[in-house]
């Protein structure tokens, strides 16, 4: 299951090995560098591209239910990849927020072990002014889900005002 992108962030965590494992075994990125004695996780969707696009440093010093992030997004190539995320977060017990369409996206907000909050999105080629937000079903076929979706953007999605989007050619849209 690929991520495809994200820019540059990192978060503070406490504990470094369980945020480790959540981030490389079950959102399947690569650790590109780490360095132990330092408590730090250097992490890449795309290790051939980008040395790095996400770290980990062992440090938080706010309470852990602290929100010290508003979200980390994360770009998947296909409704099939975000529905096997959906199914990986069910079997490995990570909260999910909501999954939902955003006309322009499909996506699934969850929590990581130390309550940040994440996203895995599909970006859709549709132009469509935000916030829109409706619940989707993913536990359906990908056809099914791209009907409910549309049919979601139908009953409510025309009165907001679409605005210009250009896909980048690199992402996989």
């Amino acid at each position: 299951m690929p991520i495809t992108g994200l820019g540059h962030t990192g978060l503070w965590v406490t504990d470094l090995a369980l945020m480790r494992d959540f981030y490389e075994r079950v959102l399947g990125l690569t650790v590109t560098d780490a360095d132990e004695e330092q408590g730090i996780v250097f992490f890449s969707s795309r290790p051939a591209v980008e040395h790095h696009e996400f770290v980990l440093q062992r440090g938080r010093t706010a309470p852990p239910a602290s929100m010290l992030a508003h979200q980390i997004s994360w770009r998947v190539d296909s409704v099939e990849t975000l529905q096997a995320f959906h199914h990986r977060f069910k079997a490995e017990g990570v909260p999910v927020q909501q999954e939902v369409t955003h006309g322009n996206a499909y996506g699934i907000y969850f929590f990581d072990p130390e309550g940040n909050r994440g996203e895995v999105y599909l970006r859709i080629p549709r132009d469509v002014r935000q916030p829109f937000r409706k619940t989707l079903n993913l536990e359906q076929s990908a056809g099914e889900v791209h009907a409910e979706a549309e049919r979601l953007w139908a009953e409510d999605g025309p009165r907001y005002q679409p605005v210009t989007w250009q896909p980048d050619p690199g992402a996989g849209v």
